[in-house]
């Protein structure tokens, strides 16, 4: 079985080469990677929203597509299409850039709900069906979108279906000013992502997925789990709180991070670390709320901090 978190401690270490004073989302991007989840980058251009996600691509030895997204893209323009071969008087597929392994759609704001909507098999079944054949598609597979929260021009808002199906939601924001001098230092003769290498292999992030299934997670810290889930449900300013695929995420990215952490079994501090980047985008704050200026963080931050956090005997947690 592979050491989880001396992988991880590799892919962040590459990943650092290029993006300067942001451990703590490179570290989240990986745990969902290393949940089988997918990522959705919200935040201002110019912040290397995509060079994360190429970083991450090159790290880990795979196949890397991007698609930039504009209010004209077809949702074949994704998936491919049959065209016609007067060779053999036959339909042949022709795949389009979501045949990859790591797939970053840039701006998925930008384009249609119908394109938008192509994703969505993808994300949730790992195949694709095109004139009624299903194509499978290669593991590890993983889509990273982006989307600007601040230009809302010719923009279509992702649907509370489609933003359900990414497990967490990262914003990277602007670096500081002593690692922004760090980053204009390193390119000042060549880009970083140019001379990037591979860590680590597809088969061996493969094996950390697996790995992470494995991870202990005891009756009580399941049970934390649903209570801060439901209690989305039930507050006061949520209309829609979160999903059992919320539950499913925030169970899986716990033991993604305990894994990450170099620990067999789930701890509380797991939880906690996850609940706001798997939460927060799945919550619908009642419109009165939103006036009375109550986020969905500022949500969330209170359901963790309302929710018993259980104590479980100390050999009770290890298997």
């Amino acid at each position: 079985m592979p050491n989880v978190s001396a992988t991880a401690k590799k892919i962040i270490t590459n990943i650092e080469r290029v993006i300067v004073g942001k451990r703590q989302e490179i570290l989240l991007g990986v745990v969902a990677y290393f949940s089988e989840g997918h990522i959705l980058l919200e935040d201002v251009p110019g912040v290397a929203k995509t060079m994360l996600a190429r970083a991450l691509a090159v790290s880990v030895g795979c196949s890397f597509s991007r698609i930039q997204c504009t209010p004209d893209l077809l949702p074949n323009d994704v998936t491919g299409a049959s065209i016609f071969n007067p060779k053999t008087t036959e339909f042949e597929f022709r795949a389009g850039p979501l045949f990859t392994q790591i797939l970053l759609v840039d701006e998925i704001n930008r384009t249609t709900p119908r394109t938008q909507a192509a994703l969505l098999e993808a994300m949730a079944e790992k195949g694709v069906t095109v004139d009624g054949v299903t194509y499978e598609l290669e593991s590890p597979f993983l889509v990273i979108a982006t989307q600007n929260p601040v230009d809302h021009e010719g923009t279509f808002p992702l649907p509370e279906a489609q933003l359900d199906r990414f497990l967490i939601r990262l914003s990277l924001g602007y670096p500081s000013h002593k690692d922004e001098g760090h980053l204009l230092d390193r390119i000042q003769h060549e880009h970083p992502i140019d001379t990037l290498q591979s860590v680590a292999s597809a088969d061996e992030l493969l094996g950390c997925q697996q790995a992470v299934r494995s991870v202990h997670v005891d009756p009580k810290i399941r049970d934390y789990i649903l209570d801060i889930v439901h209690a989305s449900r039930e507050h006061e300013d949520v209309a829609l709180g979160g999903s059992p695929r919320a539950s499913i995420a925030l169970y899986r990215a716990a033991q993604a991070m305990a894994a990450v952490r170099g620990h067999d079994f789930v701890l509380p501090d797991d939880v906690k670390r996850m609940v706001k980047p798997i939460l927060s985008h799945r919550l619908i704050v009642r419109p009165e709320s939103r006036l009375r200026k109550v986020t969905a963080d500022q949500i969330v931050e209170d359901i963790v901090a309302d929710a018993p956090v259980p104590v479980t005997p100390s050999g009770a947690s290890r298997r």
